[in-house]
């Protein structure tokens, strides 16, 4: 049911509402410390209520920014992850962050397919849902690290993880949309698996191709400190690029970001002025993408959504856990890196958009199904992932 607005959301100056938003962030991280809920589902929850389904107090014209206030947000959460591929990083956590990386992508691909596949008899539409099913959520997942100063090695196995899976992911993907298109007779060929392969080799050849002349140009105004102006300018001009050239945005800024970390040895603080940059923009995002949530589509969750979340639950957990057993990763990782990687969100609807573009049979399927089911891991995710790192002694409450 849609409520009528309180307000006249036209009537509202936009710069009230950006205010109000901002200032939503800060209420929305000391209640979490009071209730102990992480700031990210909060966000969702207030965004949730002041969209159309709530008080529908955010002007439309406000609304429509998300799509601007993503790209701003994602670009600094993927510099910022690519810290984590710094040369003393890598040394320790690497061949984890490597096998755990794979093991979930292929554990969640592998259990959502045969689940679905079990339910529909449907080979096309099994294909598509486990070719979607490991996009993961490396906003919400940063969020709660830095919101709660996790650190150890469950923290960094988790960042290394979220920074990279995507890239498996969409190989992933790229290779079972061609084969679920040639089951369906709509083949594009090598066309499809070449334009996958283009969007995360594409993606590493320009953050790299920009990542060095970053990583000597920043901090050299001030010295030992970059300046938020020389730092955010590069990364969205980077970002930029990235998109006019069709390649994974979000993974060339990681690019970029760990070509800075490991180039940039004159400089001491070549992330913090971006950190600090990115907190109204990551709070504008989560606040937004509540209101962009479409709670009508939780109607047609159904038995097979129910067994979507739980199918790819439990391939992220076990595909996890296993590969960290198999790599000798502290114990820690092997038990909980898996329920650390359930948030999902933009990666997977967009995924989700292009499978009912090429194949436009499967949307009355695909589409719902996976926007109803982010809707869930966006707000159960983060609640979890803050649990275990409680759990695994790397969070420190404030």
């Amino acid at each position: 049911m849609q409520y009528a607005p309180i307000v006249a959301a036209t009537e509202v100056p936009e710069l009230l509402v950006i205010g109000g938003l901002i200032l939503a962030g800060y209420i929305a991280h000391s209640l979490g410390r009071f209730i102990h809920v992480p700031r990210v589902t909060i966000l969702l929850l207030l965004g949730i209520l002041a969209g159309p389904f709530g008080l529908n107090v955010i002007p439309k014209d406000v609304a429509e920014w998300f799509p601007e206030i993503t790209d701003i947000a994602l670009a600094m959460v993927g510099f910022l992850l690519g810290e984590s591929f710094a040369g003393r990083e890598i040394k320790r956590t690497g061949p984890t962050v490597l096998a755990v990386s794979l093991g979930e992508t292929l554990g969640a691909a592998i259990v959502v397919f045969v689940a679905a596949y079990l339910m529909l008899g449907n080979m096309v539409i099994a294909l598509l849902l486990a070719g979607i099913a490991p996009a993961s959520d490396p906003a919400a997942s940063l969020d709660v690290v830095r919101e709660n100063r996790a650190d150890g090695p469950l923290t960094k196995t988790v960042l290394g993880v979220v920074a990279i899976d995507d890239a498996w992911g969409v190989i992933l993907f790229s290779f079972l949309l061609v084969f679920a298109e040639t089951l369906s007779g709509q083949s594009s060929g090598a066309a499809g698996i070449g334009h996958g392969l283009w969007d995360v080799f594409g993606a590493i050849l320009l953050g790299i191709l920009f990542g060095f002349p970053m990583a000597w140009l920043t901090g050299r105004i001030k010295k030992g400190e970059p300046s938020v102006l020389e730092a955010s300018g590069i990364v969205f001009i980077c970002a930029g690029v990235a998109k006019y050239l069709d390649v994974s945005y979000l993974l060339t800024c990681i690019v970029l970001g760990a070509t800075v970390a490991n180039r940039a040895k004159h400089h001491t603080r070549p992330f913090r002025d971006i950190e600090g940059a990115s907190e109204p923009f990551l709070v504008m995002f989560f606040l937004l993408a509540g209101y962009e949530c479409d709670l009508a589509s939780l109607q047609t969750l159904g038995l097979l959504g129910i067994a979507y979340v739980i199918a790819r639950s439990v391939g992220l957990i076990a595909g996890g856990g296993l590969a960290a057993r198999w790599v000798n990763a502290p114990e820690v990782v092997q038990k909980r890196v898996g329920w650390c990687l359930l948030p999902q969100a933009g990666v997977a609807l967009g995924l989700a958009l292009m499978v009912s573009e090429r194949l436009p049979d499967t949307r009355s399927v695909i589409l719902p199904l996976a926007i109803s089911t982010t809707v869930v891991f966006e707000i159960i995710g983060p609640l979890v992932t803050r649990w275990h790192l409680k759990q695994a002694g790397e969070y420190q409450s404030t």
